[in-house]
Protein backbone atom coordinates (compact mmCIF):
# COMPACT_ATOMS: atom_id res chain seq x y z
CA UNK A 1 0.00 0.00 0.00
CA UNK A 2 2.98 2.75 1.02
CA UNK A 3 4.47 1.90 -2.98
CA UNK A 4 1.22 2.82 -4.75
CA UNK A 5 0.42 5.68 -1.87
CA UNK A 6 4.19 6.76 -2.88
CA UNK A 7 3.52 6.41 -6.56
CA UNK A 8 -0.12 8.19 -6.55
CA UNK A 9 -0.37 11.07 -4.33
CA UNK A 10 0.54 13.32 -6.78
CA UNK A 11 1.29 16.96 -6.76
CA UNK A 12 0.10 17.66 -3.65
CA UNK A 13 2.25 14.53 -2.03
CA UNK A 14 5.62 15.96 -3.54
CA UNK A 15 4.87 19.24 -1.79
CA UNK A 16 5.64 17.13 1.88
CA UNK A 17 8.76 16.25 3.60
CA UNK A 18 10.44 13.87 2.26
CA UNK A 19 10.74 11.30 4.62
CA UNK A 20 6.74 11.31 5.02
CA UNK A 21 6.09 8.00 3.03
CA UNK A 22 9.04 6.52 5.44
CA UNK A 23 7.62 7.70 8.63
CA UNK A 24 4.26 6.19 7.54
CA UNK A 25 5.97 2.49 7.22
CA UNK A 26 7.39 2.59 10.05
CA UNK A 27 4.48 3.68 12.08
CA UNK A 28 2.52 1.41 10.27
CA UNK A 29 5.14 -1.52 11.21
CA UNK A 30 5.94 -1.06 14.77
CA UNK A 31 4.86 3.04 16.10
CA UNK A 32 3.83 3.98 19.12
CA UNK A 33 0.42 5.47 19.83
CA UNK A 34 1.83 9.13 19.88
CA UNK A 35 3.94 8.47 16.51
CA UNK A 36 0.46 7.05 14.73
CA UNK A 37 -1.14 10.18 15.71
CA UNK A 38 1.37 12.57 14.64
CA UNK A 39 1.20 10.76 11.61
CA UNK A 40 -2.20 11.07 11.37
CA UNK A 41 -1.81 14.73 11.74
CA UNK A 42 0.51 14.96 9.13
CA UNK A 43 -1.53 12.83 6.36
CA UNK A 44 -4.63 14.75 7.58
CA UNK A 45 -2.79 17.89 6.58
CA UNK A 46 -1.45 16.41 3.28
CA UNK A 47 -5.16 15.23 1.93
CA UNK A 48 -6.33 18.44 3.38
CA UNK A 49 -4.14 20.84 1.30
CA UNK A 50 -4.41 18.93 -2.03
CA UNK A 51 -8.39 17.58 -1.36
CA UNK A 52 -9.65 19.78 -4.28
CA UNK A 53 -6.96 18.26 -6.97
CA UNK A 54 -6.84 14.23 -6.13
CA UNK A 55 -8.90 11.70 -8.28
CA UNK A 56 -10.79 9.20 -6.90
CA UNK A 57 -7.84 6.67 -7.00
CA UNK A 58 -5.66 8.92 -4.73
CA UNK A 59 -8.81 9.74 -2.27
CA UNK A 60 -8.87 5.65 -2.61
CA UNK A 61 -5.51 5.26 -0.77
CA UNK A 62 -5.89 8.17 1.26
CA UNK A 63 -8.91 6.16 2.26
CA UNK A 64 -6.59 3.11 3.26
CA UNK A 65 -4.04 5.14 4.87
CA UNK A 66 -6.49 6.77 7.39
CA UNK A 67 -8.40 3.35 8.08
CA UNK A 68 -4.79 1.98 9.19
CA UNK A 69 -3.50 4.83 11.29
CA UNK A 70 -6.96 5.01 13.08
CA UNK A 71 -6.48 1.95 14.86
CA UNK A 72 -5.62 2.48 18.46
CA UNK A 73 -5.47 6.28 18.73
CA UNK A 74 -7.15 8.22 21.31
CA UNK A 75 -10.20 9.97 21.17
CA UNK A 76 -9.19 13.11 20.58
CA UNK A 77 -6.96 12.41 17.47
CA UNK A 78 -10.16 10.61 15.98
CA UNK A 79 -12.36 13.51 16.86
CA UNK A 80 -9.65 16.01 15.37
CA UNK A 81 -9.48 13.92 12.04
CA UNK A 82 -13.42 14.00 11.93
CA UNK A 83 -13.35 17.76 12.28
CA UNK A 84 -11.25 18.21 9.55
CA UNK A 85 -12.48 16.00 7.08
CA UNK A 86 -16.57 16.73 7.82
CA UNK A 87 -16.48 19.64 5.75
CA UNK A 88 -14.59 18.02 2.77
CA UNK A 89 -17.27 16.89 -0.28
CA UNK A 90 -14.55 14.59 -1.44
CA UNK A 91 -13.20 13.27 1.98
CA UNK A 92 -12.31 9.45 2.17
CA UNK A 93 -15.62 7.89 2.27
CA UNK A 94 -14.76 4.34 4.23
CA UNK A 95 -12.83 7.08 6.63
CA UNK A 96 -16.39 9.10 7.43
CA UNK A 97 -17.92 6.21 7.87
CA UNK A 98 -15.97 4.60 10.03
CA UNK A 99 -16.34 8.37 12.26
CA UNK A 100 -20.03 8.07 12.39
CA UNK A 101 -20.06 4.57 13.33
CA UNK A 102 -17.89 5.62 16.16
CA UNK A 103 -19.71 5.58 19.84
CA UNK A 104 -18.05 8.88 21.07
CA UNK A 105 -20.31 11.68 19.63
CA UNK A 106 -16.94 13.75 19.94
CA UNK A 107 -15.61 11.79 17.18
CA UNK A 108 -18.92 10.82 15.19
CA UNK A 109 -20.55 14.24 15.61
CA UNK A 110 -18.80 16.37 12.96
CA UNK A 111 -19.39 13.68 10.59
CA UNK A 112 -22.93 12.95 11.22
CA UNK A 113 -23.56 16.69 10.95
CA UNK A 114 -21.73 18.16 8.40
CA UNK A 115 -20.19 15.46 6.45
CA UNK A 116 -21.45 14.99 2.25
CA UNK A 117 -19.82 11.78 2.08
CA UNK A 118 -22.17 9.84 4.50
CA UNK A 119 -25.01 8.28 2.29
CA UNK A 120 -28.86 7.62 3.75
CA UNK A 121 -28.05 3.99 4.40
CA UNK A 122 -25.25 4.56 7.11
CA UNK A 123 -27.08 7.54 8.70
CA UNK A 124 -30.29 5.29 9.16
CA UNK A 125 -28.10 2.71 10.40
CA UNK A 126 -26.22 5.15 13.19
CA UNK A 127 -29.78 6.44 13.73
CA UNK A 128 -31.36 3.17 14.84
CA UNK A 129 -28.65 2.21 16.90
CA UNK A 130 -26.61 4.89 18.50
CA UNK A 131 -27.12 7.48 21.33
CA UNK A 132 -29.74 10.59 21.49
CA UNK A 133 -26.67 12.54 20.69
CA UNK A 134 -25.69 11.12 17.48
CA UNK A 135 -29.78 11.96 16.09
CA UNK A 136 -29.28 14.98 17.88
CA UNK A 137 -26.15 15.42 15.13
CA UNK A 138 -27.86 14.04 12.47
CA UNK A 139 -30.98 16.06 12.38
CA UNK A 140 -28.97 19.03 11.95
CA UNK A 141 -27.66 18.13 8.45
CA UNK A 142 -28.56 20.58 5.56
CA UNK A 143 -30.69 17.65 4.03
CA UNK A 144 -32.70 14.61 5.76
CA UNK A 145 -34.47 12.88 3.54
CA UNK A 146 -38.24 11.41 4.26
CA UNK A 147 -36.98 7.53 5.38
CA UNK A 148 -34.40 8.72 7.76
CA UNK A 149 -36.76 11.19 9.52
CA UNK A 150 -38.99 8.35 9.82
CA UNK A 151 -36.41 6.89 11.93
CA UNK A 152 -35.23 9.77 14.08
CA UNK A 153 -39.01 10.80 15.17
CA UNK A 154 -39.57 7.19 15.94
CA UNK A 155 -36.19 6.85 18.60
CA UNK A 156 -35.98 10.76 19.10
CA UNK A 157 -36.28 12.19 22.15
CA UNK A 158 -38.01 15.59 22.37
CA UNK A 159 -35.04 17.92 21.59
CA UNK A 160 -34.14 15.39 18.77
CA UNK A 161 -37.43 16.24 16.99
CA UNK A 162 -37.39 19.62 18.20
CA UNK A 163 -34.20 20.09 15.57
CA UNK A 164 -35.52 17.92 13.28
CA UNK A 165 -38.85 20.02 13.07
CA UNK A 166 -37.37 22.99 13.14
CA UNK A 167 -34.75 22.05 10.22
CA UNK A 168 -36.30 23.46 6.70
CA UNK A 169 -34.37 21.16 4.63
CA UNK A 170 -35.74 17.93 6.42
CA UNK A 171 -38.44 16.21 4.43
CA UNK A 172 -41.28 13.99 6.07
CA UNK A 173 -43.51 11.14 5.11
CA UNK A 174 -47.09 10.81 5.58
CA UNK A 175 -46.92 9.00 8.84
CA UNK A 176 -43.87 11.20 9.87
CA UNK A 177 -45.94 14.51 9.48
CA UNK A 178 -48.71 12.22 11.65
CA UNK A 179 -45.98 11.85 14.63
CA UNK A 180 -45.12 15.02 14.81
CA UNK A 181 -48.80 16.62 15.21
CA UNK A 182 -48.71 14.06 17.94
CA UNK A 183 -45.62 14.93 19.41
CA UNK A 184 -46.51 18.44 19.28
CA UNK A 185 -49.58 18.34 21.54
CA UNK A 186 -46.98 17.72 24.37
CA UNK A 187 -44.40 20.15 23.84
CA UNK A 188 -44.75 23.77 22.96
CA UNK A 189 -41.49 23.97 21.07
CA UNK A 190 -42.20 21.17 18.59
CA UNK A 191 -45.62 22.45 18.00
CA UNK A 192 -44.30 26.27 16.77
CA UNK A 193 -41.64 24.09 14.59
CA UNK A 194 -44.01 22.04 13.06
CA UNK A 195 -46.83 24.46 12.93
CA UNK A 196 -44.36 26.91 10.76
CA UNK A 197 -42.87 24.37 8.57
CA UNK A 198 -44.53 25.51 4.93
CA UNK A 199 -44.92 21.70 3.58
CA UNK A 200 -47.54 20.68 6.36
CA UNK A 201 -50.15 19.43 4.47
CA UNK A 202 -53.07 21.24 5.13
CA UNK A 203 -55.01 18.66 7.02
CA UNK A 204 -52.39 18.27 9.80
CA UNK A 205 -52.19 21.84 10.23
CA UNK A 206 -55.37 22.08 11.54
CA UNK A 207 -55.37 18.90 13.63
CA UNK A 208 -52.49 21.05 14.89
CA UNK A 209 -54.46 24.08 15.51
CA UNK A 210 -57.34 22.55 16.53
CA UNK A 211 -55.84 20.08 19.75
CA UNK A 212 -53.15 23.03 20.47
CA UNK A 213 -53.44 24.30 23.92
CA UNK A 214 -53.53 27.78 25.22
CA UNK A 215 -49.89 28.34 25.59
CA UNK A 216 -48.83 26.83 22.51
CA UNK A 217 -51.43 28.94 20.55
CA UNK A 218 -49.64 32.24 21.94
CA UNK A 219 -46.35 30.54 21.15
CA UNK A 220 -47.60 30.20 17.31
CA UNK A 221 -48.85 33.97 17.50
CA UNK A 222 -45.09 35.34 19.01
CA UNK A 223 -43.53 33.27 16.74
CA UNK A 224 -44.85 34.63 13.79
CA UNK A 225 -45.25 38.81 14.72
CA UNK A 226 -45.79 39.73 11.02
CA UNK A 227 -48.93 37.39 10.67
CA UNK A 228 -50.41 37.75 14.65
CA UNK A 229 -53.58 38.63 13.19
CA UNK A 230 -54.20 36.17 10.31
CA UNK A 231 -52.57 33.12 12.97
CA UNK A 232 -55.17 34.19 15.95
CA UNK A 233 -58.03 34.21 13.68
CA UNK A 234 -56.56 30.82 12.28
CA UNK A 235 -56.88 29.85 15.71
CA UNK A 236 -60.13 30.88 16.68
CA UNK A 237 -61.94 29.62 13.46
CA UNK A 238 -60.30 26.48 14.05
CA UNK A 239 -61.63 25.96 17.63
CA UNK A 240 -64.79 26.94 16.55
CA UNK A 241 -64.76 24.26 13.47
CA UNK A 242 -64.36 26.78 10.74
CA UNK A 243 -61.17 25.82 9.09
CA UNK A 244 -60.83 28.24 6.44
CA UNK A 245 -58.50 30.64 7.32
CA UNK A 246 -56.01 32.08 4.88
CA UNK A 247 -53.00 31.82 6.52
CA UNK A 248 -53.25 27.75 7.26
CA UNK A 249 -54.15 27.13 3.65
CA UNK A 250 -50.67 26.04 1.80
CA UNK A 251 -49.09 26.01 -1.75
CA UNK A 252 -49.67 22.36 -2.06
CA UNK A 253 -53.83 22.86 -1.18
CA UNK A 254 -53.98 25.71 -3.55
CA UNK A 255 -52.56 23.47 -6.23
CA UNK A 256 -54.83 20.79 -5.13
CA UNK A 257 -57.31 22.70 -5.17
CA UNK A 258 -57.04 24.35 -8.57
CA UNK A 259 -56.43 20.86 -10.25
CA UNK A 260 -59.89 19.67 -8.99
CA UNK A 261 -61.47 23.09 -10.10
CA UNK A 262 -59.91 22.38 -13.81
CA UNK A 263 -61.65 18.97 -14.10
CA UNK A 264 -65.11 19.89 -12.46
CA UNK A 265 -65.40 23.04 -14.87
CA UNK A 266 -63.95 20.05 -18.16
CA UNK A 267 -66.96 18.29 -16.61
CA UNK A 268 -64.27 15.25 -16.21
CA UNK A 269 -65.01 14.86 -12.33
CA UNK A 270 -66.42 12.33 -11.50
CA UNK A 271 -67.45 10.01 -8.23
CA UNK A 272 -64.91 7.54 -9.91
CA UNK A 273 -61.92 10.13 -9.71
CA UNK A 274 -62.85 11.34 -6.33
CA UNK A 275 -62.61 7.79 -5.33
CA UNK A 276 -59.20 7.25 -7.24
CA UNK A 277 -57.59 10.69 -5.10
CA UNK A 278 -58.49 8.64 -1.64
CA UNK A 279 -56.96 5.27 -2.97
CA UNK A 280 -54.21 7.56 -3.49
CA UNK A 281 -53.79 9.23 -0.30
CA UNK A 282 -54.01 12.96 -1.60
CA UNK A 283 -56.70 14.31 0.84
CA UNK A 284 -56.61 17.50 -0.38
CA UNK A 285 -57.91 16.46 -3.93
CA UNK A 286 -60.33 13.98 -2.36
CA UNK A 287 -61.97 17.08 -0.09
CA UNK A 288 -62.37 19.47 -3.31
CA UNK A 289 -63.67 16.80 -5.67
CA UNK A 290 -66.41 15.62 -3.13
CA UNK A 291 -67.07 19.14 -2.20
CA UNK A 292 -67.48 20.13 -6.13
CA UNK A 293 -69.92 16.97 -5.92
CA UNK A 294 -72.30 17.89 -2.94
CA UNK A 295 -72.22 21.54 -4.71
CA UNK A 296 -70.89 22.95 -0.81
CA UNK A 297 -68.02 25.34 -0.33
CA UNK A 298 -64.41 23.45 0.25
CA UNK A 299 -64.07 24.46 3.59
CA UNK A 300 -67.50 23.36 4.46
CA UNK A 301 -66.52 19.70 3.30
CA UNK A 302 -63.17 20.17 4.86
CA UNK A 303 -64.37 20.79 8.30
CA UNK A 304 -66.85 17.81 7.91
CA UNK A 305 -63.99 15.80 6.58
CA UNK A 306 -61.61 16.25 9.26
CA UNK A 307 -63.97 15.39 12.06
CA UNK A 308 -62.95 12.17 14.35
CA UNK A 309 -66.65 10.73 13.21
CA UNK A 310 -67.72 9.63 10.07
CA UNK A 311 -71.14 10.83 10.24
CA UNK A 312 -69.93 14.16 7.80
CA UNK A 313 -68.38 12.05 5.42
CA UNK A 314 -71.08 9.91 5.16
CA UNK A 315 -73.70 12.95 4.82
CA UNK A 316 -71.33 15.20 2.12
CA UNK A 317 -71.26 11.31 0.25
CA UNK A 318 -74.88 11.33 0.55
CA UNK A 319 -75.42 14.49 -0.75
CA UNK A 320 -72.76 13.98 -3.76
CA UNK A 321 -74.50 11.06 -4.84
CA UNK A 322 -71.61 8.35 -4.41
CA UNK A 323 -71.80 4.90 -3.66
CA UNK A 324 -70.92 2.93 -0.74
CA UNK A 325 -66.90 1.72 -2.31
CA UNK A 326 -66.17 4.97 -2.90
CA UNK A 327 -67.40 6.37 0.43
CA UNK A 328 -65.22 3.27 1.92
CA UNK A 329 -62.25 4.26 0.07
CA UNK A 330 -62.24 8.20 1.14
CA UNK A 331 -62.48 6.68 5.34
CA UNK A 332 -60.04 4.36 4.76
CA UNK A 333 -57.98 7.40 3.68
CA UNK A 334 -58.46 9.38 6.54
CA UNK A 335 -58.24 6.16 8.56
CA UNK A 336 -54.49 5.94 6.67
CA UNK A 337 -53.65 10.01 7.44
CA UNK A 338 -54.79 9.99 11.18
CA UNK A 339 -53.09 6.77 12.02
CA UNK A 340 -56.02 6.54 14.61
CA UNK A 341 -57.69 3.25 14.91
CA UNK A 342 -59.72 1.69 11.53
CA UNK A 343 -62.97 2.68 11.63
CA UNK A 344 -65.51 -0.38 11.57
CA UNK A 345 -66.81 -0.33 7.87
CA UNK A 346 -69.11 -3.00 8.13
CA UNK A 347 -70.81 -1.61 10.83
CA UNK A 348 -71.28 2.03 9.13
CA UNK A 349 -72.64 -0.06 5.59
CA UNK A 350 -76.20 -0.14 6.71
CA UNK A 351 -75.92 2.98 7.92
CA UNK A 352 -74.86 4.90 5.00
CA UNK A 353 -77.53 2.70 2.78
CA UNK A 354 -80.11 3.45 5.01
CA UNK A 355 -79.43 7.63 4.99
CA UNK A 356 -81.79 9.23 3.25
CA UNK A 357 -80.47 12.45 0.98
CA UNK A 358 -83.58 14.29 2.18
CA UNK A 359 -81.97 13.95 5.48
CA UNK A 360 -78.58 14.57 4.52
CA UNK A 361 -79.29 17.55 2.85
CA UNK A 362 -80.87 18.78 5.75
CA UNK A 363 -78.07 17.99 7.80
CA UNK A 364 -75.76 19.68 5.35
CA UNK A 365 -77.81 22.81 5.44
CA UNK A 366 -77.92 22.62 9.59
CA UNK A 367 -73.97 22.28 9.01
CA UNK A 368 -73.43 25.45 6.70
CA UNK A 369 -75.91 27.32 9.03
CA UNK A 370 -73.56 27.11 11.62
CA UNK A 371 -70.96 27.92 10.13
CA UNK A 372 -72.27 31.10 8.36
CA UNK A 373 -71.24 29.97 4.84
CA UNK A 374 -72.47 31.57 1.98
CA UNK A 375 -73.42 30.88 -1.95
CA UNK A 376 -71.56 27.42 -2.91
CA UNK A 377 -67.86 27.41 -4.34
CA UNK A 378 -67.13 23.90 -5.35
CA UNK A 379 -63.58 23.53 -5.11
CA UNK A 380 -62.69 26.52 -4.56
Amino acid sequence: MISRFRMGAGKSADQAPENLLDELQATLSHGTVARRVETLRRVADLFVNGAVDYSDEQIALFDDVFQCLLDKIETSARALLANRLAPIDSAPPKTVRTLALDDVIEVAGPVLSKSERLDDATLIEVARSKSQAHLAAIATRRVLSDALTDVLLARGDDAVIRTAADNPGARFSEGGFTHLVERAERDDDIATCVGLRPDLPRHHFLKLVVKASAAVRKTLEAARPGEAEAVARAVQEATQRIRSAPAATTRQTEMARALVKSLFDDGRLDERQVAIFAEQGKFDETNAGLAALANVPVTVAETMMIESRTEGVMILAKVAGLSWPSVRAIIAMRDRLSGGKPTDILSLRDSYEQLRSATAQQALRFQRMQQGTGSPTPAA
